[in-house]
Parts: C-alpha cells; sequence; structure tokens
C-alpha cells in the first residue's frame, strides 16, 4: 500500500512539475481544480473506506461468499454516490465565476474542470475493489495497479501538455486527459482481476448470486458514510483554505498548489500505513481481540511517527530544491519557500489524527468520525483559518499554519475514542479479560 502510495504522489509531482514549466497560469489552475475536486475525491474514497472493516472480519471468518454479497452492494452504492457526488460538481461548475478567482483562469480552469468531473466513477469503482483486495490481505495487486496506470498517465502527460511525438499541445487540458484514462484503465484492470482469478470464486459466485438487500445495504451505508464525512471535512477545510488564498492572487494561488503537493508526501505515506493498520484491526475485531486491536494500532503509529520524522527532515532540508522542480517562477519559488516551516509544523498531529482516525476506522465504531471531523475542521478549522489569514494579516503563512489546529483537535478525538471502544473489560472479581483468540503474526 505504501508503494502504491508513493506511485500516486509521483504521478501527482510530474503533473504538477509538467504543468508548473508549462505557465504559472495553468498551476494556478490546476491549483484551483485540484483543490476543489479533493472534496468530491475524497469523498467518494472516503466512501468505500467504510467496505475495508466489513470485508476484514469476513474474511477473518472465511465468509468468501458473504464477501461477494458484500461486494455487490458496495459497487451500485459507490456508483450511485459517486454520480450524485458528480452533479454537485456540475452545479458548481456552473458557479466558478463566482468564487471571487483570477477571472484570467477560467478559460483554463473550465475544460480541465469537466475532464477531472468525467472521472469521477472510476475513482469511486476502484476503490471499491481496492479496499476489498486491502481486506482479504492481497494489496500487491492494487499496488501494481496503480504504479502502472499512474506510469502511462505520465507519458501521457508529456505528450499532450507540451504536444510531442505528434499529439497536439493541449496544456493544463492534456494532463486532465492523461488522468482520465489512468482512472477508467486502472477500474478495468482490477475488475478483470476480480471476475478472472481462481482464488476468487466463492467471492465472484456470492456476487453473482447474492441480490441488492436491506441488511447488507445498511451495513456498507452505516460503515461508510461517516468515513466519507470526516474526509469531505477535512479535505473541505483544505479546499475552502485553496479558495481563501485564490483571493490573495494567482502567485499565492501556485505556490499552496505546490505546498500541497509537498504536503501529500507526508500525507499519503502515512495513510498507507494507517489503511493497513484498518485492516489489521477490522481482522481483529473480526476474532473479538480488543487486545490485538490496541497492539496493532500503537504498532503502526510508530511507524508512522517515524515516517513523520522522515518527511519533515525531507521538507526541512530538501525544500529548496524541491520547489525548483515545480516552477522557474522566481516569485511563487520565493512565496512557498515560506511555508516550509507550517508544513513541517502539523507533520505530527496529522500523523496521530490519520492512524486513530483509521484504526476507529477498523473498529467499525464509525459514526463519532463524523462529529469529531465537523467541529474540527469546519467549526474550529475555518474560523481559525480566516483569522490567522487575514484577520492577523499573516496572509498566505497563516492559513497554512492555521491547518496545525484542527488536526490537533482531531488527533485527540480520534484517540480518545479508540481507548474506549478498545478498552478491556474489567469486573471486581475477575482479573482483566480478553478474548484468548490470536491473530497469526
Amino acid at each position: 500500500m505504501l508503494i502504491g502510495q508513493l506511485g500516486m504522489i509521483a504521478v501527482g509531482w510530474a503533473d504538477n512539475i509538467m504543468v508548473g514549466h508549462y505557465s504559472t497560469a495553468a498551476l494556478a489552475s490546476a491549483s484551483l481544480v485540484n483543490n476543489i475536486f479533493n472534496v468530491a475525491i475524497f469523498a467518494c474514497i472516503g466512501f468505500t473506506y467504510g467496505i475495508t472493516p466489513l470485508v476484514g472480519a469476513l474474511y477473518a471468518q472465511k465468509r468468501q461468499w458473504d464477501i461477494g454479497a458484500t461486494m455487490r452492494n458496495a459497487l451500485v452504492i459507490n456508483l450511485v454516490f459517486s454520480l450524485l457526488v458528480a452533479a454537485v460538481m456540475g452545479i458548481l461548475y456552473l458557479n466558478l465565476e463566482h468564487l471571487g478567482q483570477p477571472e484570467e483562469l477560467m478559460p483554463i480552469v473550465k475544460p480541465y474542470y469537466l475532464i477531472y468531473l468525467a472521472g469521477l466513477p472510476a475513482v469511486a469503482l476502484f476503490g471499491v475493489f481496492a479496499q476489498w483486495s486491502y481486506g482479504i490481505t492481497r494489496t500487491k495487486p492494487p499496488m501494481w495497479i496503480i504504479l502502472g496506470c499512474n506510469a502511462l498517465n505520465v507519458v501521457a502527460n508529456y505528450a499532450w501538455i507540451f504536444g510531442h511525438w505528434g499529439f497536439p499541445e493541449m496544456g493544463l487540458t492534456g494532463a486532465g486527459w492523461a488522468t482520465f484514462m489512468a482512472r477508467w484503465l486502472s477500474v478495468i484492470i482490477i475488475a478483470a482481476m476480480f471476475m478472472q482469478r481462481e482464488e476468487f470464486a466463492e467471492a465472484r459466485r456470492g456476487l453473482r448470486e447474492s441480490r441488492l438487500n436491506r441488511s447488507t445495504s445498511r451495513k456498507v451505508w452505516a460503515t461508510s458514510w461517516p468515513v466519507m464525512a470526516q474526509m469531505v471535512c477535512e479535505s473541505g477545510s483544505f479546499t475552502i483554505c485553496a479558495v481563501m488564498v485564490g483571493w490573495l492572487g494567482a502567485i499565492e494561488l501556485a505556490s499552496f498548489q505546490i505546498m500541497i503537493m509537498l504536503g501529500t508526501l507526508g500525507f499519503c505515506v502515512y495513510y498507507s500505513m494507517a489503511t493497513a493498520v484498518a485492516v489489521l484491526v477490522s481482522n481483529a475485531k473480526g476474532l473479538d481481540d480488543r487486545h490485538a486491536m490496541r497492539r496493532i494500532a500503537f504498532s503502526g503509529y510508530h511507524i508512522i511517527l517515524a515516517l513523520a520524522l522522515v518527511a519533515s527532515l525531507i521538507f526541512a532540508f530538501l525544500g529548496h530544491p524541491i520547489v525548483h522542480f515545480f516552477t522557474e517562477d522566481a516569485l511563487v519559488i520565493a512565496c512557498t519557500l515560506t511555508l516550509i516551516f507550517p508544513l513541517i509544523f502539523y507533520q505530527l498531529a496529522d500523523a496521530t489524527q490519520i492512524t486513530f482516525a483509521n484504526a476507529l476506522r477498523g473498529t467499525s465504531r464509525v459514526k463519532p468520525m463524523m462529529w469529531i471531523a465537523l467541529l474540527s475542521y469546519i467549526i474550529v478549522g475555518l474560523p481559525v483559518t480566516y483569522i490567522f489569514g487575514f484577520t492577523f494579516g499573516w496572509g498566505i503563512v497563516g492559513i497554512v499554519f492555521s491547518v496545525s489546529v484542527p488536526l490537533i483537535m482531531a488527533a485527540s478525538l480520534f484517540l480518545y475514542y479508540f481507548l474506549n471502544t478498545t478498552k478491556l473489560v474489567q469486573s471486581f472479581n475477575r482479573p482483566l479479560e480478553y478474548t484468548s483468540k490470536r491473530m497469526h503474526e
């Protein structure tokens, strides 16, 4: 999962490096669209994450047919959900001019936006199959699919952005078409793997023979929408930050996009390890082993803290040369370099909230995640962002600094609920007890 996430980071970096060297206007436009779509993308991805604890628990109990039945319901629910999200984003498209963004960017923004929109259902469908594969501990197939499709994406970017090898020069629009192609190809490949491999025959039978039913659909919905709401609130806060940065100008918007790409290096790496935590916690949940659930979560946290330290060192010592990869615009470079320290500052809080949000997801107790995210990222986070950026007059530096506040609050609450959910049973007459069942190491 970590290698797969690094592959996604690599293609995101390649995308923005090529776009940044094409023009500052293209980079600023990509920043606006990508940050707006982060909410939609994370909504679709987050909605698929509810499948992991269900599949993980069924896998621990060796119930392959039921996994297939769960997949049938999950595929339909997630496809419908992605189309609803696409409809909302379509309405937003009709109102882009009212967001207070630089008018000169609109001719570049609009075609890129529509292409991005057409790829949303692919994100949802691939997510369902990927979470199924993670839940049954087959983590390598999604990795190879992601790496292969992303490599193709990078090659297509080079050809279509700049007009190489006989292709027309399309700029940012070319980057959009490359991403569209890679997303739908990944769905085709992973679906073909599920339908062809003999080891998944019983799960396929469950998918074919089962019917959509309220019981399974309710389980998928109950574990999916709170995780989705948590990720929407978190990504939505970043999107609104990007809109606020756009009020400052195109230079700041381009700098914010580079900072987001640097931050992705930490976020995606942490999330890959945290997804592994969620899978293994869900396996332990299937065996009702609370001791193992805690042991797995804190073991994962130690690894993620080490990864956060590595990411911080990269930002501190290699931030300057890395920024130069994205653009040659001296003003954008100077603005971005002022954001390195705020970026480092929030790594610990980000690593902590990602770990225990996913550990809590693995327990299937996901409802608290929704109100924690709403309170931390929206009710507290957005006013703090405006105050730091505009009331205090700290500009883009204040906006990036403000991100740490909701992350610290969310991290604390996720940890509290995970410990509360996995507390061991104790009475006055019996010693501390937990199930004697143990997962295979």
